[in-house]
């Protein structure tokens, strides 16, 4: 029987993407994400507060491209990838990072100072109603599946 690994996290981008390029020019992008778990109060009146947790993203290629071009600090997003954990020695001790390496995203929502992100800035076809073409974000590359020799 097969195994599955799968993350999807709805939440907040607390960086600009770090993209780098490799130097055969294959993009990687990297990124905190914020997910917050909503605090409550208990029937006993226990106050129970806020909990966010941050998640490392990783994009690699296209996706890492279609990022730096599009993704900003305070976006909501929606992220769809898989966990992986790298583990490296530094001053004699092992350490270890969970990051979800992300296969889609989709921004669900952008600051009004990001509205016309990537595109230049043009006046509305029709004054006084809203121009939603110019809302628009293209849609999100498709994904090169890494091949065997790619260097990591």
């Amino acid at each position: 029987m097969s195994s599955v690994n799968k993350v999807i996290l709805i939440g907040n981008v607390g960086m600009d993407p770090d993209v780098r390029y490799l130097d055969r020019g294959i993009a990687i992008a990297n990124f905190p994400l914020a997910t917050t778990e909503r605090g409550y109060v208990m029937q006993n009146g226990t106050q129970i507060p806020d909990k966010t947790d941050w998640h490392s993203i990783v994009l690699w290629r296209n996706l890492a491209e279609w990022a730096e071009r599009y993704v900003r600090k305070g976006m909501k997003l929606y992220v769809e990838g898989k966990l992986q954990t790298r583990s490296w020695e530094k001053d004699g001790q092992t350490r270890r990072k969970t990051e979800v390496v992300a296969e889609n995203i989709q921004i669900l929502y952008r600051p009004e100072e990001y509205r016309n992100l990537g595109r230049e800035a043009r006046p509305a076809d029709n004054q006084g109603e809203n121009n939603y073409e110019a809302e628009q974000i293209p849609e999100m590359p498709t994904i090169n599946t890494l091949e065997e020799n790619d260097i990591f």
